[in-house]
Parts: structure tokens; sequence; C-alpha cells
């Protein structure tokens, strides 16, 4: 299977559907934990025109607690099983920080695997370099429970740009091969509104590094930063859309997001307005 990575256009990000299978993540409060609620909400997905589906079963938000290997596979395995099943060509990714779980679910169907922890965990590498198959390596601060604890950088974006580039050529020396890693600078994990706006800003940096940039900052707390009314992650919509039209013009080859349909729709206006510029 064909396992596109780069954007479908200059300024056309691939778009990632989020599909949270958890009882207690951020943006939708546990609605799509029960399994054949999580297939049917990515299967809609999907037809919204979504490019990959991201399936997590752990909470990342700001002060989570993790969960064991085995209750996370068994929210996650049969979410991936059911979507191939009903849609056999769709791409899947992963979304976890255990190795165990990224090859469980490599062999159930996903394509992807999106690690937080930028295979920093014991073993990742390893996995990463066996399963040979794509990797998100991102970046955070701390971990979920402690990372928006003050944090603190000598200078957010060059840090962040050197740590990427340090995982990203540990990824290839355990035998990951180049053209299947991304980067994600990590907004929300482990940042304040300046550092997050810091790195919005200088996403075509990033690009510049010579690896697809993935964005995810979906209904992110930091749109609350900037607009105060937005105290709940529904009324973060226009702030969303904003983020991923600016990741489209800055490079991004993919946007990871809760709201498919808009964001498409927002995506393939923009493309359409600049080409008509051409």
């Amino acid at each position: 299977m064909l396992i596109p990575l780069a954007p479908r256009s200059p300024a056309r990000p691939l778009v990632m559907g989020v599909v949270n299978v958890t009882p207690d993540r951020f943006s939708d409060g546990g609605r799509f934990a029960d399994p054949e609620a999580a297939c049917e909400h990515a299967l809609a997905l999907l037809d919204q025109g979504a490019d990959w589906l991201d399936i997590g079963g752990e909470s990342t938000r700001p002060g989570a607690q993790p969960v064991s290997e085995v209750e996370e596979m068994d929210r996650v395995l049969p979410v991936i099983e059911a979507i191939r099943a009903a849609h056999p060509e769709a791409l899947i990714s992963i979304d976890t920080v255990k190795p165990g779980v990224a090859g469980a679910a490599i062999g159930a169907g996903a394509s992807m695997w999106n690690d937080v922890n930028a295979l920093t965990s014991e073993g990742a590498l390893e996995m990463a370099a066996g399963l040979g198959r794509p990797v998100c390596l991102m970046h955070m601060q701390g971990e979920p429970r402690t990372m928006q604890d003050a944090p603190r950088y000598d200078d957010v974006v060059t840090d962040v740009a050197r740590f990427l580039g340090q995982r990203a050529g540990a990824a290839m020396a355990a035998g990951v091969a180049r053209e299947h890693i991304l980067l994600d600078p990590g907004i929300g994990f482990g940042k304040t509104l300046d550092h997050n706006l810091a790195l919005l800003g200088a996403l075509e940096h990033f690009a510049g590094l010579g690896f697809p940039i993935l964005l995810g900052a979906s209904r992110k707390r930091f749109i609350a930063g900037i607009d105060p009314s937005a105290t709940n992650t529904a009324a973060r919509l226009g702030g969303s859309r904003a983020a991923a039209l600016y990741a489209a013009r800055a490079g991004a080859a993919m946007v990871r997001v809760h709201d498919v349909r808009e964001t498409v729709q927002a995506l393939e206006v923009q493309d359409a307005m600049l080409q008509a510029r051409l």
C-alpha cells in the first residue's frame, strides 16, 4: 500500500482526523470510548475527507494519568481492526508512547506510529526500525502530568529544532528510513502561549529541516490564550482553522485535526484561491 506523507500540493497538506478512544480526552470527553462508536466516527471522518486517521487510547492532555499497556491495547486494537475491515484502504496512525502498543497496532492494520515521546521510551527505536513504517517524532517538554508546570527554554525554536534533529538522527541510526520520518514541534506540550506562537511562526524553519512536518494545533488551549472567551474546546474552531491554514502556507505536510470537514473545506478554498493567483 502506498503510504502518502507529502502534502497534496504546496499549499494543501494532508488532513489527519483524530479518533480518541479514551474516557478523558480534552476535546471530546470520552464520546468515542466505545469501539463501535469510535469506528463509526472514524468512518465518518474518512467520508468528510480525512487522508489519515489517528487512533489514540491514552490521553496526553495536561495532567493526564498513564494507563497500562494492556488497557491501551484493549481500547485501540478493536477499533483499528474494525476500521480496517470496513475500509481496507484507510490510512491509520497509532498515537502511543508504548512500543508494544505500536507493534500490536501495526499488526492489527495501522500504517504509522505517532509518538509524542519521539522514540525515547525503552525499546522504541528498535521497535520503529523493525516495523519499517512511518513514524512521527514529536517534541514534548516533561510528561503529560507535569508538562505545563512552568515550561522554560533558552530559545524555544532553537531548542525544539535541535531536539527533533537529534531524534531524527537517532531514529535513522537505529535503522528507520529517512523517508519514513515526520517531525512535530508539539504545540501545547510543555509550552506557554508565547512558546506556541514562536513555534507556529517558525514553521517554515522546521519544514526546512528536510522532513515532512505534522502540526497538531486543533482545539489547543493556546487559542484561549488569544481569545479568553474560548474556554471550552467547541469554542476554538475558528482558531483551529486559522492554524491549519497558516500551517498549509508555511509548508506543513499534514495537519492533525478534530473537525475534518471544516478543515478540508478551508484548505481546499485557500488552495484554489492561491492557484488562481498563479
